[in-house]
């Protein structure tokens, strides 16, 4: 799989280029999983807290330590999820976020 999900700064030629699917349609700017690919310059990212997740493995690890087995142990799905929307990005692509988005993102970079 090529394509501009990989490329954490191709997005921002999409709005001279354009990112084509295999099907020819052009898709968007990408969202991304992690916090980080915002960051860097990502326009969004929505996925797992990963320090949640860190934290809650904590407690796994306690588990395991004190005897339980690790096979006994229920595989646990991610609980908080965060939205970060890079602003500086949205400026380049001429793109304006709904207030809305705003004001549930869990960070903004301006």
């Amino acid at each position: 799989m090529g394509g501009c999900r990989f490329k954490v700064r191709r997005h921002v030629n999409l709005k001279k280029k354009g990112c084509h699917r295999g099907n020819g349609m052009t898709a968007g700017p990408p969202v991304y999983g992690a916090r980080f690919y915002a960051t860097a310059g990502g326009l969004i990212s929505y996925g797992p807290d990963y320090v949640d997740q860190f934290r809650r493995a904590a407690g796994y690890v306690d588990r395991i330590l004190k005897g339980e087995k690790p096979a006994d142990l229920p595989v646990q799905a991610p609980t908080k999820y965060e939205l970060v929307v890079n602003l500086k990005t949205a400026k380049a692509l001429g793109l304006a976020m709904p207030p809305a988005v705003l004001g549930r993102a869990d960070g903004v970079i301006e």
